[in-house]
């Protein structure tokens, strides 16, 4: 019974109350390491290793940065890789500029290496010869047949560019809304550059950008056509109507008919809509005119590029004639 009586004493004796918590213990342990790095900033990530390699690829040619930095010009996205031998070689012929090219061990006896050897020595391009493991990794297991190509970013001009050339004949721009497909941009390029238009106009968000795909698509006008990028479409179109362009946009459900354009004569931006959404509202509330393509009824639409040149060929048709 007194031992019963000591052990109850002891409990209440020894009774501490309200303990404080951990959390107010060691706050400074609980503490966060910040927001997740991005993949490229994770030593070891795969897409580390491509920023590596991109870098390294940039510092070997002079550096990037000095040209993107150049002249109000700015680059946009990462270093693009050009595989197998056809593709190689298309690209090639047609212009796409490079970085280098890399050639499998023991590939010179292929007649396609031979050419894309020659053509890249006489654009300036550098010639590695690199493993098949290195070039596996380049490419990201693509099929690429011991043969890659580099190419760097685009240099995208600023809107305000277009607007500065002193170029012969009354100013023409192609503005893009909506082209997500880089063979339609550079198929846009390509009918700019054959109708005496003075650059292309793109959007630097849900659009299509100047990919390899795009410069093949051109047909080396992508060397003489600068296309600009506008980090807001609809604002760049106001500039433009404040500089003294009329903004005309393409859409089959336009207000006035193509041959009956009263504006060909004036400075104008042509802007074209996507294939299946046509104009966005903002855009379409810029224009000072919406033209449609008169078509036969069982055509319901055309592609964003054939659209474009037929416009292009009609602006520069009335122009001659007036």
């Amino acid at each position: 019974m007194a031992g019963n009586q000591r052990r109850r004493a002891a409990r209440t004796t020894n009774k501490k109350g309200m303990v404080v918590g951990s959390g107010g213990q060691r706050r400074k342990q609980l503490k966060g390491k910040g927001p997740t790095p991005r993949a490229e900033d994770r030593t070891g990530h795969p897409a580390a290793r491509r920023a590596a390699r991109a870098d390294k690829a940039s510092a070997a040619r002079g550096g990037g940065a000095g040209r993107g930095g150049s002249g109000g010009r700015r680059a946009k996205g990462s270093t693009e890789v050009v595989a197998g031998r056809n593709s190689v070689l298309e690209a090639l012929r047609t212009g796409v500029p490079g970085t280098a090219l890399h050639v499998g061990t023991r590939m010179e006896s292929d007649d396609r290496v031979k050419e894309s050897i020659a053509l890249a020595t006489e654009a300036g391009i550098a010639v590695m010869e690199s493993p098949r493991g290195e070039l596996d990794r380049m490419t990201d297991g693509a099929v690429h047949q011991g043969l890659a190509l580099t190419v760097p970013p685009y240099d995208y001009a600023h809107p305000d560019d277009l607007l500065a050339q002193q170029l012969p004949g009354t100013p023409l721009v192609v503005a893009l809304d909506g082209i997500t497909d880089p063979r339609n941009l550079g198929a846009i390029v390509r009918s700019a550059g054959a109708f005496g238009a003075h650059g292309v106009l793109v959007p630097a968000r849900r659009s299509a950008g100047m990919t390899a795909a795009a410069w093949k698509t051109s047909a080396g006008a992508a060397a003489r056509i600068p296309v600009a990028q506008a980090t807001n479409l609809t604002r760049a179109l106001e500039a433009y109507r404040k500089a003294g362009f009329f903004v005309v946009g393409l859409d089959a459900d336009g207000d006035v008919s193509l041959p009956g354009l009263e504006l060909a004569d004036q400075p104008l931006v042509v802007v074209v809509g996507s294939e299946g959404k046509g104009l966005s509202r903002l855009v379409r509330e810029t224009c000072d005119q919406v033209v449609s393509i008169p078509m036969a009824a069982v055509t319901e639409s055309l592609n964003a590029g054939i659209a474009t040149a037929v416009t292009l060929y009609e602006i520069a048709s009335l122009r001659k004639r007036g």
